[in-house]
């Protein structure tokens, strides 16, 4: 009886796909969606998304501030003064938060609390930068001149990936292409630094990879 239903189902498998490819299936004209052509309002979603909007992102922000994610910008960015505080990874959290509360603020624009928090760490990160497109906070501040030489440990790329994901999405959601140049002048200098004949080292995270795909 197995065999049968199987025989079934693999005859059904093979002619949607026949057809598929022939233009003639019902999902040949699929193509993806743009983050404002999508709006899950209401029920089990909707309810854990506005969540995350009014408590969940509002709590973190306040663990990133407690947690000198943000004031390792500011001091980077000249804004502050004070030190480098915590691990070599600690700008992926930000830049994590980041890419979240773009997509709130392409689903509401009018959260003027989210809309300050986004607006300060673009700012930031336009000021932080290196001439050169580098962006960093613990090797801008701690040892600039050990940049790239531990990528299997100390987060660099993995970092950067991040960055480009919540540029994407910044500009996706936004229109606002501050933090897409942000991004692109970091990706020219990787661009510049890596490959044959240059810097062939291997991350130790995977991150970068799946951020410059997109």
């Amino acid at each position: 009886m197995f065999r049968f239903w199987f025989g079934i189902a693999l005859c059904f498998g093979l002619a949607f796909a026949v057809a598929a490819r022939a233009g003639k299936g019902p999902y040949h004209q699929a193509f993806e969606l743009s983050l404002n052509q999508v709006e899950v309002s209401s029920g089990f979603w909707g309810d854990r998304q506005e969540m995350v909007r009014t408590v969940t992102m509002p709590a973190q922000w306040s663990e990133l501030t407690a947690h000198h994610h943000v004031d390792n910008f500011r001091v980077t960015a000249g804004v502050k003064s004070g030190i480098h505080l915590g691990p070599v990874f600690l700008d992926s959290d930000l830049f994590k938060w980041l890419e979240a509360a773009s997509y709130f603020l392409g689903r509401h624009p009018g959260d003027a609390w989210l809309s300050a928090r986004v607006e300060e760490l673009v700012g930031l990160f336009e000021r932080a930068q290196a001439a050169d497109g580098y962006l960093n906070t613990f090797y801008q501040n701690i040892a600039p001149e050990r940049r790239f030489t531990n990528l299997w440990m100390n987060h660099e790329l993995y970092c950067a990936g991040h960055l480009f994901e919540a540029a994407a999405a910044h500009f996706q959601a936004t229109g606002d292409d501050r933090l897409l140049k942000v991004a692109l002048r970091y990706a020219d200098l990787i661009d510049r630094e890596f490959g044959p004949g240059k810097n062939q080292g291997v991350p130790g995270h995977q991150e970068i990879e799946l951020a410059l795909h997109r």
